[in-house]
């Protein structure tokens, strides 16, 4: 049986109220959950309630994950997750479904000075330029960069293709590498950044 329909029947078992089963489930998934919330919302207590909140709903209908569909059942609480978090940011007043407009060819992410400052969560700044992020870029950043997710992953988790997470990806990363200037060497490494990376806007 492979891991995926593991998960499942463990999930089929703790929806018939088997709290053993529940248990290991909340366990093993309980942190990732938990540390996506909080870093789409800024608020560890909002986190603490959208992560409940997401374990009741597959407690309610646990034939909701489909593990022959492909998606691990981490991406499926993942996917859950975000759509709560998305609707506690509207409830905020935040804008949701508004890219900024493309600055340049979006390249595929890879290792750079970028990715060794986001990596560095004991700045106070990184994480608030994460945090200022529109919702729509921080999500791809929390998952692909903080996460670990790969491309395709965190494509599953927002509902969009691969192609949409980079250029999402993308743009974050120029409003990163602005907001993070500082931090990432002033003005000659930022442009340096950016001709590595193909940018061609400001």
């Amino acid at each position: 049986m492979s891991d995926g329909a593991q998960e499942a029947e463990l999930l089929r078992e703790a929806g018939q109220g088997n709290e053993a089963a529940f248990r290991l489930l909340y366990e093993r998934h309980r942190t990732p959950v938990f540390r996506f919330a909080c870093r789409m919302l800024g608020s560890a207590p909002l986190a603490e309630d959208v992560t409940q909140e997401c374990f009741l709903a597959i407690l309610r209908r646990p034939e909701g994950y489909r593990p022959d569909r492909g998606a691990s059942l981490r991406t499926y609480l993942c996917a859950i997750v975000r759509n709560l978090a998305l609707k506690q940011l509207k409830r905020q007043g935040q804008e949701i479904t508004t890219d900024d407009p493309p600055e340049g060819p979006s390249g595929s992410p890879g290792a750079d000075p970028l990715t060794r400052v986001i990596d560095d969560e004991a700045a106070e700044a990184v994480r608030q330029a994460v945090s200022a992020l529109p919702p729509l870029q921080r999500e791809v950043v929390v998952l692909f960069e903080y996460e670990d997710m790969s491309l395709a992953e965190t494509a599953a988790v927002c509902d969009i293709d691969v192609g949409t997470v980079k250029s999402r990806l993308h743009r974050a990363r120029g409003r990163l590498r602005r907001s993070l200037a500082p931090l990432l060497g002033g003005g000659p490494a930022k442009g340096s950044l950016a001709s590595a990376h193909g940018e061609t806007g400001p």
